[in-house]
């Protein structure tokens, strides 16, 4: 082997070992570690069985263990959430009162509507945040009709009205 050769591969090799790798290159923000520790807190004490903690212990990859990144945390988080989430109805609408006369405002009682944004789908008319708040994922205008109304309950008696500022009044 050159000399040449040798010099580019050391290089080579140096640049790899300084380079950040990206399971390294992301750690989570304190406010999505506090929001994955109070889930993970609320899954334990209602029996859910959630696991390791991988805010508090890290993720265990090839014998090592490494902190998690917020993409870990993020997927993480909304796996504890489901587990504590109430049970979506297998069939049918489960919307009662108030939420019944919040979905007519709102979409017309539809559950695959969308605005003309794009930004509020669904029977209730949930923006990605708020949607996934509850414990909902994917788009919520594809969701089943009785998950909408099970996330919509569970935000009703999170927020009462205020989370629709014009069809709750």
């Amino acid at each position: 082997m050159t000399t040449r050769r040798i010099v580019a591969a050391a290089i080579g090799v140096s640049a790899i070992l300084a380079a950040p790798t990206a399971a390294h290159a992301d750690p989570a923000p304190k406010q999505l570690e506090k929001s994955y520790l109070k889930a993970y807190a609320k899954a334990d004490k209602a029996g859910a069985e959630p696991g390791r903690n991988i805010v508090a212990d890290g993720v265990r990859k090839h014998g090592e263990t490494r902190d998690a990144t917020a993409r870990e945390v993020g997927r993480s988080l909304g796996v504890l959430q489901r587990m504590t989430a109430p049970a979506p109805a297998t069939t049918g609408s489960t919307a009662g009162g108030s939420l019944d006369a919040i979905a007519a405002c709102e979409s017309g009682g539809n559950p695959s509507a969308v605005d003309a944004s794009g930004t509020y789908r669904g029977k209730y008319q949930f923006d990605q945040q708020t949607w996934q708040s509850v414990g909902g994922s994917g788009d919520p205008a594809a969701a089943p009709e009785a998950e909408q109304d099970a996330r919509a309950a569970q935000l009703y008696s999170q927020r009462g009205t205020q989370a629709w500022p014009v069809c709750g009044r």
